[in-house]
């Protein structure tokens, strides 16, 4: 029974890898869109709106720029994105007077591809609490954000050290801490 598991997942293996006629590899355009359908970020939990966004979905939101200084770089960086309070309102988070009360205890949780975690308050992305400009960057210096780093990254340029900087950015989750 195992051995018959082994052999089926094998095969059905090969049959993605292969496409559907055994020696036929998948077209390129069959990769590409693909690769294009996949999510670059998703925004979830609490939300009203779950989104899963491409890298052209945000590149059609408004766009914001900010200049922040890289102290692991030792330099100041221009970053161009999304500003996290539009996501969260595109996933129909209240803001400005509409954020009071139970939601103030809400935290995001960002989490990048490579397991990197980083919490913050829900008020520190509304513009009514502190102007912030916590971004959603997809580029740097006028670049893409190379794969090392992105290709998106969440920048916190307010923040006097990078630690809640998150690369390789692919996930915000909304949630209510319970009473």
């Amino acid at each position: 029974m195992h051995t018959l598991r082994r052999i089926r997942a094998e095969f059905i293996l090969l049959f993605l890898i292969c496409g559907p006629i055994v020696g036929q590899a998948p077209s390129h355009s069959q990769v590409a869109s693909t690769a294009s359908s996949d999510p670059a970020l998703t925004v979830t939990g609490a939300v009203d709106k779950p989104l899963s966004l491409s890298l052209t979905d945000l590149q059609h939101l408004p766009r914001a720029t900010v200049k922040a200084l890289n102290s692991h770089e030792g330099k100041e960086e221009v970053y161009e994105g999304v500003l996290l309070a539009e996501l969260l309102k595109e996933a129909g988070i209240p803001q400005g007077e509409k954020l009071r009360g139970a939601m103030m205890a809400t935290y995001l949780l960002a989490q990048g591809s490579d397991g990197y975690r980083v919490v913050l308050a829900l008020a520190e992305a509304d513009y009514s609490f502190q102007d912030s400009q916590i971004l959603v960057a997809d580029t740097i210096n006028g670049q893409p954000i190379g794969s090392g780093a992105g290709p998106l990254r969440l920048v916190m340029p307010h923040d006097l050290r990078p630690g809640r900087w998150v690369r390789m950015l692919q996930s915000i989750k909304v949630v209510n801490v319970p009473k």
